[in-house]
């Protein structure tokens, strides 16, 4: 199945080049470009791409207004934040929003076709490393930054599904659950599954996020 990316950037380099990387998979295809959020939310809308690669910083409506306006809508397709991670202020607003993850411009464009692919198959970029150093980053209040919400309940969980979701948050992967945990991979997903559940999270972002936002891991400072 052909996997169809709508472009979100108001450089037209970055879409040119991101268009001809893109062009040159067999098993993907760019469905449009827009160069505002607005032109973003209609196109998401008329072309229903699977996936939707987003630039923060645009003129009028950003790519935090535009992510959850799409995320929202109906049908809707799944977001990547793309960011120059060590300009951009507005990276964990954008997840909160409902991405599924991020790019950064300057990434190896083989990361950047593994990464939509990663999206489209309804995961969420959330490795080691990178993904735990941009959550953790952006998840403190900063200036222009979105501010945070209340703390939030975890009603529902059991003890093991809490040290599960610290896990999660803290980038760990589902095998390194299992081998801290001393249980299987099987297990951890099972935890996983019933955390989404649990806590109507639509990926594993989501439930970083709400592991943040109900205190069970500190962004790094």
């Amino acid at each position: 199945m052909t996997i169809r990316v709508l472009l979100a950037d108001d450089q037209p380099l970055i879409r040119t080049a991101l268009h001809m990387v893109i062009a040159d998979a067999p098993d993907l295809e760019v469905a449009g470009e827009a160069s505002t959020g607005l032109q973003a939310v209609q196109l998401a809308g008329d072309l229903r791409p699977d996936v939707v690669v987003m630039d923060i910083r645009m003129p009028g409506m950003d790519g935090i207004e535009a992510t959850r306006l799409i995320t929202k809508g109906p049908g809707p397709a799944h977001v990547v934040v793309l960011t120059t991670f060590d300009e951009d202020d507005y990276v964990y607003g954008a997840l909160r929003a409902g991405a599924s993850g991020f790019l950064v411009k300057d990434m190896a464009l083989d990361d950047i076709l593994a990464a939509i692919r990663v999206v489209a198959a309804g995961d969420a970029l959330i490795a080691p490393g990178v993904t735990r150093r941009l959550i953790e980053t952006f998840a403190t209040d900063r200036p222009g930054s979105a501010p945070a919400p209340p703390p939030r309940e975890l009603a529902g969980i059991t003890e093991r599904e809490r040290e599960v979701l610290t896990l999660i948050a803290r980038g760990l992967s589902n095998t390194e659950i299992a081998t801290d945990l001393s249980i299987s991979v099987a297990t951890v997903k099972a935890y996983v599954t019933r955390l989404l559940a649990k806590l109507d999270a639509r990926d594993r972002v989501q439930l970083v996020i709400i592991a943040y936002e109900a205190g069970l891991v500190s962004p790094s400072r």
